[in-house]
C-alpha cells in the first residue's frame, strides 16, 4: 500500500485550491506488513484455485506461487516424486546444455581460423556481442521467464500446468469446458507423472485435471454407489486403481477441512472394500482359487496392498485351522518321569508342519500377484499362533520339574526349527532373502526363553560338575577313613586284649603263674594256634603264614578241615594289620604316598569335558544363525569353558597337587621299609601323577581347539577374551604346582640317594682289606653296588619326564638333579677311606670293543656317574662330573710320588675351576695312607713340614 502525507511548502501564504494541494503531495512506498516465511505458509494452506488467483495479483505473488518447491511438495505428499529420477534428469539437461555451448564454441573458433566473416556478424564475432554466455544458459532449474506470454489473449495465469482448469464457476472468461480426456489414461497418472526440477508445476496441474473432478464429486456423493468413479469405470480393478489414486491425492489436500474430506473418501473406500472382500471370502470358502479367489485379490492388491485378501487368507488356512492336529507338546513327557523326553514327537510336529506348509505355497502362487509378499505374514501367523504355543507350552512344564529336561528340549527344538526353515519351499515373489527371514522369524520365537535357557545350561554344566568332583573327593576321603579305622582298630583291639589278659593273669591265674606254659593245640585241626590276634571278619589263612586275607561281603561259609571258615572271592593278600601305634601310623603314612596318583582322576577329567562338550554343543547351536543369539551364544560357550578350567582346574587337579606335594614332604627314606626297587616309591608315583597332569593338559588342549577354534566360537589372537586368559591361566597353575611338587620330589630323591649312599657303600669297596678279615683278596673293578644303585634311583625318575613336561622344565629338572647328586657324591666322598688298590674301583677309563662294534663298557663309580650324566645331555652339567672325576685321580697316585700330588692338588686348571686347591686337598685326606704322605704333600705345597719334637 501507499501512504499520503502532507508537503511542506514555504513562501508565501498557502492556497486555497484543493487540487494544487493534491498535486503537492507525494506518493511514499512503504514494506509490506507481513514477512514472505508468513506468507509462504499461508500460500501452503489454500487450495489450487485459490492459489491461481493469487498468482494474479502480483509479480511477487506469482513468483511465491509459481515457487517450485511447493509443487515438489504436493507430488511428494502423493508418492509420485523421485528424487533421484529429479536429479538425473537435471545432470543430463546440464550435460546436454554444456555439450551445445561447446559445439557453439567450437563452430565460432572454426570460422574465427578459416576467416569467414560476413557483414551481418562481423561486429558480433569480434565484439563478442553474439557470443551466448554461461549466464543466459541458466544451468539451474528451466523455469520459462515471467514475461512469456501466450499470444491467444488467455490470462497468463493459466499458461502453463492448469490450462482450461476452472477456478470458479462464475468467472466468465475461465469458465468452459475442457476438451474429454481418455478415462483409461487417468487410471495411471500418477504412474506416469514425471520428477524433472523446474516443471513440478505443470506435473501437478496435468495430475489435478485428472483426479480432481473424481475428488470432489466423491466428497458431494451421499451414498458411495453413486460416485462419479462408479459411473465411469465398470470394471471392478479399474474402480479399485481410480479410488487408490484419490487416496494419493487426497494427501495433497491442505486447505482447511481436510480432515473431514479425507474421513469421507475413507468411508467410501471402505465400503468397496468390504464389498470386494465379501466376494473373496465366497470364493474361498467355494475353493475358486483360479476365478473369484484370483480376481478380487488382485482388485484388493490394486486398491491398498491387499492386506484385507492376505488376513482372509490365512485366517482359513488348514495350517491355522487345525493347528492342534498337528501335534500335542504333552506327548514329548514322559507321564512318568519328566526327565524322560520323546523329542521324536517335536520332530513329527515339525515335519507335519512343513508338509502342511509347502502344500499351501502353489495356493499362493496362483491365487495373489508376484508384487504382494504373502509368504512373510502367513509365516508370522504360524510363528504366533501355531509354534509359539507349542514350544511355550513345552518349556514351562519342564522348566520346574527338570533344568536338564528343559535345557535339551530348548537347544533340540531350536536345532529342528532351523531344519523346518530350510525345508519350506519359498514362493515365485519371495525373493533372495526368504531363508534370512525365516531365521530371523525362529529366532523372534525363542528370543523369550534363550536367556533363561542360558542361565539354566551354565547353572546345570556348574552343578553336575560340582556332584563330579564331590562324588570322587567323598570316594578318596571314605577310602582313607576305612583304611585308617582298620589300622587303629586293630591297636586298639591289641590294647584291650593285653591289659585284659594282664589283670586275667594277676588275678586269675596267680596260683598257678610259676607252672609252665605250653601252647594248646585244638583238637579239630590237628595244628598248634597261632598266638596272632585278628581283627573283625579276619580268617587265618592256614596255607601261608604271616599273611591276612579280609574276605568280601559276598564270602560264603565253608568246611575246612571239620572248622566253619570263610573263603574269600578275593585272593589278594595284604599285609599283616600294625600291633603298635607307630608302625600303624607309618602304614597310613605309606598308604596315603602309594595312593598319590589316585589324588586325581583322569576318568573325572573326561567326565567334566564330556560334560563341557554336551553343554557347549548346545549353546553353539544358538550361534549357527547370525542374529541376536550369535554373541550371546559365544559368551555362553566361553562361559562354559572357563567353568570347566575352574572346575577342573581349582577343584580337581590343583587340589590333588597341593595333596600329594604335602604328603611328599613327610616322606622319611630311613622309615621305609622297602628300598628294593630301583627308585623311590612316592616320587615315582607323584611323577605318574605328573603324566596323568600333563595328559589332562592335553584333553584340554584338544577340546579347545576342535571345539571352540574350530567352531570359531572364539578367538585365540585376542589376548583379552577371558577364554584365552583362563586358559593360560589354568597351564600357569598347573606348571607351578608341577614345579613345586618336583622340587619337593627331588628332595625326596636326594634324600634317597642319601640314604643308599649310606647304607648300601662297604668298607671296602675303596679300601680292600680294610676289615683284615680277608688276604690276597682280589680287587673287584666293577662299579660299586652303591653307584649302580644310585644311578637306577636317579634315572628312574628322570625317565618318566620324558615326554610328559615341557623341554625347559625338564632341563631344569635335571640339572638341579644333577647339581644335587654332585653334591651328595662329593660329601660321600668325603665321608670314605681309600686305598690306592680301591682307586682302580672308584675311577677307571672305559675298556671298549673292537672294532667299536658295541657301546664301551665302564668299570669304575666316577665313569659310571660320568656316563648316566652325559645321557642327560646337558654339557654345563657334565663339566661338574668331568672335574669329579678328575678329582678321584688322586687317590691312585703311589705314596712315593707325592710331590706329582701335590702338583694336583696345586693344579686349578685341572679341575675345571671348579674345585679351588682348598678343596681338593679336603679330598685328598680321605687317601688311607694320608697320613704317611701329608709332611710330603705339604712341604711340596707349602715348603713346610711336620716334625715330632
Amino acid at each position: 500500500m501507499a501512504a499520503f502525507r502532507k508537503t511542506r511548502v514555504t513562501g508565501g501564504p498557502p492556497r486555497l485550491d484543493l487540487l494544487g494541494r493534491l498535486r503537492e503531495t507525494q506518493i511514499v512506498d512503504t514494506k509490506p506488513t507481513l514477512p514472505a516465511e508468513i506468507f509462504a505458509v499461508v500460500l501452503n494452506h489454500l487450495p489450487v484455485s485459490d492459489l491461481l488467483r493469487c498468482a494474479r495479483t502480483s509479480k511477487r505473488m506469482r513468483e511465491m506461487v509459481y515457487d517450485d518447491s511447493r509443487w515438489v511438495q504436493r507430488l511428494h505428499l502423493m508418492g509420485c516424486w523421485n528424487e533421484a529420477a529429479a536429479r538425473a534428469n537435471a545432470d543430463g539437461t546440464r550435460r546436454r546444455k554444456l555439450e551445445s555451448l561447446n559445439a557453439v564454441l567450437s563452430q565460432n573458433s572454426k570460422e574465427i581460423v578459416n576467416g569467414i566473416t560476413t557483414t551481418n556478424n562481423a561486429n558480433t564475432v569480434i565484439s563478442g556481442v553474439g557470443k551466448p554466455s554461461i549466464h543466459h544458459l541458466h544451468l539451474g532449474t528451466n523455469r520459462k521467464s515471467a514475461v512469456d506470454a501466450p499470444s491467444s489473449g488467455q490470462p497468463e495465469i493459466l499458461n502453463d500446468g492448469f490450462d482450461f482448469v476452472a477456478m470458479s464457476p462464475d468467472s466468465p472468461e475461465l469458465n468452459f469446458q475442457p476438451q474429454p480426456l481418455d478415462t483409461t489414461n487417468k487410471l495411471d497418472v500418477l504412474i506416469s507423472a514425471h520428477s524433472i526440477r523446474g516443471r513440478a508445476r505443470q506435473e501437478y496441474g496435468r495430475v489435478y485435471e485428472a483426479l480432481y473432478p473424481f475428488y470432489t464429486d466423491a466428497l458431494k456423493s451421499k451414498h458411495p454407489s453413486n460416485a462419479r468413479v462408479f459411473r465411469v469405470y465398470r470394471d471392478p480393478v479399474q474402480q479399485a486403481k481410480m479410488l487408490s489414486q484419490l487416496v494419493k491425492f487426497a494427501n495433497s489436500d491442505l486447505s482447511e477441512g481436510w480432515q473431514i474430506r479425507e474421513e469421507k473418501l475413507r468411508r467410501m473406500v471402505v465400503a468397496f472394500e468390504d464389498a470386494v472382500s465379501r466376494e473373496f471370502e465366497q470364493g474361498l470358502n467355494l475353493g475358486d482359487v483360479d476365478g473369484r479367489m484370483k480376481k478380487y485379490a488382485y482388485v484388493l492388491v490394486t486398491l491398498n496392498g491387499g492386506q484385507r485378501a492376505i488376513n482372509l487368507w490365512i485366517n482359513g488356512s488348514p495350517i491355522i485351522q487345525d493347528r492342534t492336529a498337528l501335534g500335542d507338546p504333552m506327548d514329548c513327557i514322559s507321564p512318568n518321569n519328566p526327565e524322560h523326553l520323546f523329542l521324536q514327537e517335536c520332530h513329527t510336529f515339525f515335519g507335519h508342519l512343513s508338509t502342511a506348509f509347502n502344500a499351501q505355497i502353489t495356493i499362493i502362487d496362483r491365487v495373489f500377484p508376484e508384487s504382494v509378499n504373502v509368504i512373510v505374514p502367513f509365516l508370522q501367523r504360524i510363528g504366533a499362533d501355531v509354534i509359539n504355543p507349542y514350544l511355550t507350552t513345552l518349556f514351562e512344564y519342564l522348566q520346574g520339574r527338570s533344568i536338564e529336561s528343559f535345557v535339551r528340549a530348548v537347544s533340540d527344538t531350536y536345532e529342528q526349527s532351523l531344519h523346518l526353515a530350510k525345508s519350506l519351499q519359498p514362493t515365485q515373489n519371495s525373493g533372495d532373502d526368504f531363508y534370512e527371514t525365516l531365521d530371523q522369524l525362529v529366532s523372534d520365537i525363542f528370543a523369550p526363553h534363550v536367556a533363561l535357557y542360558f542361565s539354566d545350561e551354565l547353572a546345570y554344566f556348574k552343578r553336575r560338575c560340582e556332584i563330579e568332583v564331590s562324588g570322587w573327593e567323598r570316594q578318596l576321603s571314605q577310602q582313607d577313613a576305612s583304611l585308617e579305622s582298620m589300622y587303629m582298630t586293630n591297636i586298639n583291639r591289641q590294647a584291650d586284649k593285653r591289659d585284659f589278659l594282664s589283670s586275667f593273669k594277676k588275678v586269675v591265674m596267680m596260683p598257678v603263674n610259676v607252672l609252665p606254659t605250653f601252647p594248646i593245640s585244638s583238637r579239630f585241626s590237628g595244628k598248634p594256634v597261632v598266638p596272632r590276634a585278628l581283627a573283625n571278619e579276619d580268617v587265618l589263612d592256614s596255607s601261608q603264614s604271616g599273611q591276612l586275607r579280609i574276605p568280601d561281603r559276598s564270602s560264603t561259609p565253608n568246611l575246612l578241615n571239620g572248622q566253619a571258615s570263610m573263603t574269600s572271592r578275593s585272593s589278594t593278600p595284604i599285609p599283616e594289620p600294625p600291633t603298635t601305634e607307630l608302625a600303624a601310623k607309618a602304614a597310613i603314612l605309606k598308604s596315603k604316598l602309594e595312593g598319590i596318583r589316585t589324588l586325581f582322576s583322569l576318568e573325572v577329567a573326561l567326565n567334566l569335558v564330556h560334560m563341557a562338550k554336551g553343554s557347549i554343543d548346545r549353546a553353539a547351536t544358538f550361534a549357527k544363525v547370525k542374529g541376536i543369539f550369535e554373541a550371546d551364544a559365544r559368551s555362553e560357550c566361553e562361559a562354559i569353558f572357563i567353568m570347566l578350567l575352574k572346575t577342573l582346574g581349582d577343584r580337581h587337579v590343583k587340589a590333588g597337587f597341593d595333596q600329594a606335594v604335602a604328603q611328599l614332604a613327610k616322606y622319611n627314606p630311613r622309615a621305609a621299609s622297602d628300598h628294593n626297587q630301583p627308585g623311590v616309591a612316592p616320587l615315582i608315583n607323584f611323577l605318574e601323577l605328573v603324566n596323568v597332569g600333563d595328559l589332562i593338559q592335553q584333553m584340554i588342549d584338544v577340546f579347545y581347539e576342535q571345539e571352540l577354534i574350530a567352531k570359531k566360537l572364539t578367538d585365540r589372537n585376542d589376548f583379552l577374551n577371558p577364554t584365552v586368559k583362563e586358559k593360560k591361566r589354568f597351564e600357569q597353575m598347573l606348571d607351578e604346582r608341577v614345579a613345586a611338587g618336583l622340587n619337593k620330589g627331588i628332595e625326596v630323591l636326594m634324600a634317597e640317594v642319601e640314604f643308599v649312599c649310606a647304607t648300601t657303600q662297604n668298607v671296602e669297596d675303596f679300601n680292600p682289606g680294610a676289615t683284615g678279615m680277608v688276604i690276597n683278596q682280589i680287587v673287584d673293578i666293577s662299579p660299586s653296588k652303591t653307584a649302580i644303585w644310585v644311578v637306577e634311583v636317579v634315572s628312574a625318575h628322570t625317565k618318566m619326564l620324558v615326554g610328559s613336561t615341557d623341554k625347559n622344565m625338564l632341563d631344569v629338572f635335571n640339572q638341579e638333579v644333577g647339581l644335587r647328586l654332585f653334591t651328595i657324591l662329593c660329601k660321600h666322598l668325603k665321608r670314605q677311606r681309600i686305598s690306592v688298590a680301591g682307586s682302580i674301583r672308584l675311577i677307571r677309563y672305559a675298556v671298549r670293543s673292537p672294532m667299536g662294534l658295541s657301546e664301551p663298557n665302564w668299570r669304575s663309580d666316577m665313569n659310571h656317574y660320568y656316563v648316566f650324566i652325559q645321557s642327560l645331555k646337558n654339557k654345563d652339567l657334565l663339566q661338574y662330573f668331568k672335574a669329579l672325576r678328575e678329582l678321584a685321580q688322586i687317590y691312585m697316585i703311589d705314596p712315593s710320588d707325592a710331590k706329582e700330588l701335590a702338583t694336583i692338588i696345586a693344579d686349578n686348571e685341572r679341575f675345571l675351576g671348579i674345585f679351588r686347591a682348598e678343596e681338593v686337598y679336603e679330598f685328598a685326606e680321605r687317601r688311607a695312607d694320608w697320613y704317611q704322605v701329608k709332611s710330603r704333600v705339604e712341604k711340596a705345597m707349602y715348603g713346610i713340614g711336620c716334625y715330632v719334637m
